[in-house]
């Protein structure tokens, strides 16, 4: 058994009903509270509610799009005179990144240059972050385990991170019932986002024992629920998916990712479509040359076979057939190629230079080449 070491946030709640004990865990980090949320802020007026009668002093601040540079610097000028000493992110991928990204740099007698990567100097936060609480409404990012949050820059067309080990919530709620009824086109994104969080892993050359045991049981799981919520609302589908997404964090967060997400951050960086869209859409494409380029006796194409055959059991179709089968499921469920999600032709060969010097291209099973990756953008673009 090889060593690893563990990052995860303090303290994971998970289960339908879970979310009705926020008000007073959060109450404890202290009274004066900010809450971030998505572009419908009534999503979260139960929780403003039930944490005024604690006796807290909430101020709310809406995050209607996937954070920027710009939104975070206005987000910081608008909340440091409320002086909150605890914040909560409830809402999708973009609010929890908005919110870990606030509870860092709220605190921060440095600019927020100084921290950022790939545009910026990349150093670690000078001063501890304001505690960061989360509660997911969708079944995709994990963000909620992650220690890093995403923001764009659309001057520069690339999303880089802001990082750092204590930047992981100090309390993540996962109640499934926050994702009842989320707009089909919403979780089917946000779930193959969840999905490729635990294949990546599962393949990833920095895969332990503890990723393992959460990426392989989940595999099959979150392609059974998404195509059982794919013929309507599903309270145990939901259930399920939201138990992937909570591995996939996990598992991404300690073994690392793959060329799809390689891929994924300066696509989504060049165009507007969605991060789990884009995700989807990559992924047979990726499998398959992951495959090629493989030796058929490594222990990597050996868990490359498992994955396909775990893809085979839960959409049908064999696993020599697997990379092609969700493929074509992806589409037919309803997610368009990535020219139509706003990704030109002409910007392929930047892409492809751009994922090279990924952080999660350094843990595909096998090192791709440009020449590879322009084939993936190729059999991913119509």
């Amino acid at each position: 058994m090889m060593g690893f070491s563990i990052q995860t946030p303090t303290q994971i709640l998970f289960g339908r009903g879970e979310a009705g004990k926020a008000p007073d865990m959060i109450r404890a980090f202290g009274y004066r509270v900010l809450v971030i949320c998505g572009r419908d802020m009534r999503r979260a007026d139960w929780l403003v509610t039930a944490l005024a009668v604690t006796g807290a002093e909430v101020q709310t601040l809406p995050c209607p799009d996937e954070p920027t540079l710009t939104m975070l610097t206005e987000a910081l000028h608008y909340t440091r005179g409320f002086e909150p000493q605890v914040v909560v992110g409830i809402g999708g991928g973009a609010v929890l990144d908005m919110s870990k990204a606030l509870a860092a740099m709220i605190p921060s007698p440095t600019p927020l240059m100084d921290h950022l990567e790939v545009v910026g100097r990349g150093l670690p936060l000078s001063a501890p972050p304001l505690p960061f609480i989360a509660l997911p409404t969708t079944a995709g990012t994990g963000a909620e385990v992650t220690k890093n949050a995403v923001i764009g820059l659309p001057d520069h067309r690339r999303k880089v991170s802001l990082r750092d080990d204590r930047m992981l919530a100090r309390l993540a709620i996962v109640d499934p019932a926050l994702t009842d009824h989320c707009p089909w086109h919403v979780t089917l994104a946000s779930g193959l986002d969840a999905v490729v969080q635990v294949i990546e892993p599962y393949l990833s050359t920095r895969a332990n024992d503890f990723t393992d045991a959460l990426a392989r049981p989940a595999i099959a799981r979150g392609l059974t629920a998404l195509h059982r919520l794919s013929q309507g609302e599903d309270a145990v589908a939901r259930d399920d998916l939201a138990w992937v997404s909570l591995c996939g964090g996990l598992a991404l967060a300690n073994a690392g990712l793959g060329a799809v997400h390689g891929l994924a951050g300066p696509i989504c960086g060049m165009c507007p479509a969605p991060h789990g869209a884009v995700c989807a859409i990559l992924l047979g494409p990726v499998l398959e040359m992951n495959r090629r380029r493989l030796d058929e006796s490594s222990q990597a194409a050996k868990r490359l076979a498992e994955v396909c055959t775990l893809i085979a059991e839960a959409l049908g179709g064999s696993a020599d057939t697997a990379p092609q089968t969700i493929a074509d499921w992806v589409r037919r469920a309803g997610l368009d190629g990535l020219t139509a999600q706003g990704l030109a032709l002409g910007d392929h060969a930047d892409v492809a230079e751009a994922a090279l010097q990924a952080s999660s291209m350094k843990s595909n099973p096998v090192p791709l080449t440009h020449t590879d990756l322009m084939w993936i953008l190729s059999q991913a673009a119509p």
